[in-house]
C-alpha cells in the first residue's frame, strides 16, 4: 500500500514536471522570440521582460512569492506543495529553457501566437489534471473569493484582459499585439477546456440482455459504478426483461464494451452523450441557496 501511494505520487510529479517544461517551452520557444504577450504571471513576466528586460523568472517567482505570502497570511494553509512545486520548476524552467539554441523559425505572429497559447494549454492541462497549480492568478482569484461572491473564471478572465491590454502602452507596440496576445488567451483556453471536459466527459449507456444480472455485477466491481434495472417487456418476443442503466465516465467505454460483449455476445446496447451529471463519482451539486438569500433580501 505504502509503495503504491510512493508510485502514484512519483507519477504525479512526473507529469506535472513535462507540463511545466510544455509550458514553458510554448513561452521560450514562440512567444518571447516574437514579443507575444499572454495571460498569467507568465505573461505579466512578458510585459515586464519586453518593457524593461527584467527576466521572466525573477519577476515569475518574485511575483508569486509576493502573493503566496499574502495568500498565506489571508487565508492560511490553502496552498499545497504541489502549488509550490510547481512554481519552484516554473521558474527554473524560465531560467534555463532559453539556454537551448531552438526557437521558432515561423515568421508568422498569429500562427506563432496559436501554437504559443495551443501548447502551452496543453502544458497547463496536464497539470490541473494531476492536481497541480502555477499558482498567479490562481492565488488572486481565491483571496478575491474569500470576500467577493465571484467565479475563478471571472477573475482570470479580467486579470488577463487587463495583462495583455497593457502591451498596449509599451513604446513600440500597439493594438496589433494586443490582438496578437488575446489570440494566445482563446487558444490557451479552448485547448484546457477540450483537455479538462474531454477527461470528465460522461456518457449513458442502456444495455438490453437476458444476463443483465451477470452484466449488472460486473459493473458494480469492476467499474465502480452504480446500475439501475428497469422492468420491460420485447415487443416482438413478447418476453419479460431488464434494461440496465449506466452513466459512466466516457473513458471507460471501452472498459464496459468488453464487459458487455464478454458476457453476452447477442446483447444490445445504446449510448448516449450527457451534458451534466450531479452526484457520488461524478459532479457535486452546487447548492445555490446562499445566493438565492441573498438575491431575496436586496430585492
Amino acid at each position: 500500500m505504502f509503495n503504491n501511494h510512493i508510485f502514484k505520487m512519483i507519477k504525479s510529479y512526473t507529469f506535472m514536471t513535462v507540463g511545466l517544461f510544455i509550458y514553458v517551452f510554448s513561452w521560450t520557444a514562440f512567444l518571447i522570440p516574437q514579443q507575444i504577450a499572454g495571460g498569467g504571471l507568465s505573461g505579466l513576466g512578458s510585459v515586464i521582460n519586453y518593457a524593461t528586460g527584467f527576466p521572466i523568472a525573477y519577476s515569475y517567482l518574485i511575483i508569486n512569492a509576493f502573493l503566496l505570502l499574502i495568500g498565506l497570511t489571508i487565508l492560511g494553509g490553502a496552498f499545497g506543495i504541489k502549488t509550490i512545486y510547481c512554481i519552484i520548476v516554473t521558474t527554473l524552467f524560465f531560467k534555463f529553457l532559453p539556454l537551448i539554441p531552438w526557437v521558432t523559425d515561423i515568421g508568422d505572429k498569429l500562427i506563432n501566437a496559436v501554437l504559443g497559447g495551443t501548447i502551452s494549454g496543453i502544458g497547463i492541462g496536464i497539470i490541473f489534471m494531476q492536481g497541480g497549480s502555477t499558482g498567479g492568478t490562481d492565488i488572486i482569484a481565491l483571496i478575491i473569493g474569500k470576500y467577493r461572491e465571484t467565479t475563478p473564471g471571472r477573475v482570470f478572465l479580467y486579470s488577463d484582459m487587463i495583462i495583455v491590454g497593457s502591451m498596449f502602452f509599451l513604446p513600440g507596440k500597439g493594438l496589433s499585439d494586443v490582438i496578437y496576445g488575446y489570440i494566445v488567451m482563446v487558444s490557451f483556453s479552448y485547448v484546457i477546456d477540450t483537455i479538462l471536459s474531454g477527461n470528465k466527459q460522461s456518457v449513458q449507456a442502456m444495455i438490453y440482455s437476458s444476463k443483465y444480472d451477470e452484466i449488472a455485477e460486473k459493473i458494480n466491481s469492476k467499474l465502480g459504478r452504480g446500475v439501475t434495472a428497469l422492468s420491460s417487456t420485447g415487443w416482438f418476443s413478447k418476453q419479460e426483461g431488464k434494461v440496465l442503466v449506466v452513466i459512466l465516465r466516457k473513458v471507460q467505454m471501452p472498459l464496459l464494451s468488453e464487459i458487455v460483449k464478454n458476457t453476452d455476445e447477442n446483447a444490445f446496447m445504446s449510448v448516449s452523450a450527457v451534458t451534466s451529471v450531479y452526484g457520488r463519482g461524478f459532479d457535486q451539486i452546487k447548492d445555490r441557496k446562499i445566493k438565492w438569500k441573498k438575491e431575496q433580501k436586496q430585492s
